[in-house]
């Protein structure tokens, strides 16, 4: 009897804790008002009011309110628990594919809070707003010229979402759902005898369509870039690639600038006559280093615009230029060419000038601004082989101090020639 009493008492005692365990996990912080969501409308009274948003985010729909929040102290803002990274992928893992070859940088970044509202939102998924107006939001841009393209491509009209994935990409760079020209030819059959004609019988099917397109929309007849080559204008390909019929069609007649020079011989000639060269105008790939062979969106076919040009090469240069607080005034509008020469130059570092001097006082009036001697008389005491000029006191790009000057005190810069008045 007495052992079957025990056993009794055992199997209730088990039974109580099982209850008490479950009522734990119900209630971790044995709160009075065992309903997280009732618990912190108490104090969050205006919070009721999102609730009542159409799309609810799930937690939040059921009164999980510290699954992202700490109800008591927290290292991160407004009580979470962790970082929007660390707290989203909880849930929502994988939302970049594994291999992705583009991914938005805001989902890489772990803000997922630029794009969805974490409580509650009128839009699905929680979007702070409905289709590309969400995307315009940073894209600005780039929906300001979508709107003002005189010729509206067709997906674009339908969202973004037609040809780009949202948060990544395992297909193709920029977010597209499929690589160029695969994402074109689910739409443009290249194999009709009009689209052949188009391209005069050129086998584009494979090609890069965005090398003479603008995918978004264009002021120019058949989405064309704003800026195009002549030769595709006129419909002359053949000037510089082989015949459409030919074993290698999209070949070019001759290498580098040598091809440009059939129709440029004289931009080519005076380029090659100065003492020093843009290497990127002598390698084998020559011109289409910068310009685009066929169109693009920016004057003379460049690729890209002002200092993002190049950014491509200069990327180092760039990155110093942008840490300076106090920069040279073409710098910070990004005009290289201001001072440098694009294809070559007699000057070094290919300014646009034959000297240092001769460059700055094209904007810079010396004799007003400084009476100490400069140019082929001044020698430079550091180096007898060098001679004074804007540059032995100012850096050319920008620097930390006043007047892009090399020390931030007079005495300091003075004295790195003067030495003998060093304190």
């Amino acid at each position: 009897m007495g052992s079957r009493l025990t056993i009794a008492l055992v199997s209730v005692a088990a039974l109580l804790g099982l209850h008490t365990a479950a009522l734990g996990q119900q209630n971790p912080y044995r709160l009075k008002e065992p309903d997280q969501k009732k618990a912190c409308l108490a104090c969050h009274a205006d919070f009721g009011q999102k609730l009542k948003k159409r799309f609810v985010h799930t937690p939040v729909r059921t009164g999980e309110c510290s699954g992202c929040h700490d109800p008591h102290v927290s290292s991160h803002a407004k009580l979470l628990s962790g970082s929007t990274r660390q707290i989203c992928a909880g849930c929502h893992e994988n939302v970049i594919p594994a291999n992705a070859k583009s991914a938005h940088k805001v989902v890489a970044d772990g803000q997922c809070e630029k794009c969805h509202d974490p409580h509650a939102a009128e839009n699905a998924a929680n979007l702070l707003a409905r289709g590309d107006a969400l995307c315009f939001g940073c894209h600005k841009e780039l929906g300001e010229s979508i709107a003002k393209a005189r010729f509206k491509h067709s997906p674009v009209q339908q969202g973004c979402l037609t040809c780009h994935s949202a948060h990544g990409s395992d297909k193709s760079v920029s977010l597209l759902k499929t690589a160029v020209p695969a994402v074109c030819v689910t739409c443009h059959k290249p194999d009709t005898p009009a689209f052949l004609s188009r391209h005069m019988n050129y086998p584009v099917a494979k090609a890069s369509c965005t090398s003479c397109h603008d995918p978004h929309g264009s002021n120019q007849p058949a989405l064309m870039l704003n800026s195009v080559h002549a030769p595709v204008a006129s419909r002359t390909c053949n000037v510089c690639h082989e015949a459409p019929t030919s074993a290698s069609p999209f070949a070019t007649k001759r290498n580098g600038y040598e091809l440009c020079k059939g129709c440029h011989n004289d931009m080519v000639n005076a380029t090659m006559a100065k003492g020093r060269l843009h290497w990127t105008v002598a390698d084998r790939r020559g011109c289409v280093n910068c310009h685009s062979p066929h169109a693009a969106k920016y004057d003379k076919l460049l690729e890209r615009n002002g200092a993002e040009l190049c950014r491509g090469c200069h990327a180092d240069t760039l990155k110093r230029i942008e840490a300076t607080t106090v920069k040279h005034a073409p710098v910070k509008d990004g005009a290289c060419v201001a001072c440098h020469s694009p294809h070559g130059s007699s000057g070094v570092h290919l300014i646009d000038q034959p000297s240092v001097i001769k460059l700055c006082t094209t904007c810079h009036d010396y004799a007003q601004h400084s009476a100490h001697p400069v140019g082929e008389q001044a020698v430079d005491p550091r180096n007898k082989n060098l001679r004074v000029d804007c540059l032995s006191c100012h850096k050319g790009h920008g620097t930390e101090y006043k007047w892009m000057l090399l020390n931030p005190t007079n005495v300091e810069l003075c004295t790195r020639c003067h030495k003998k008045y060093t304190r």
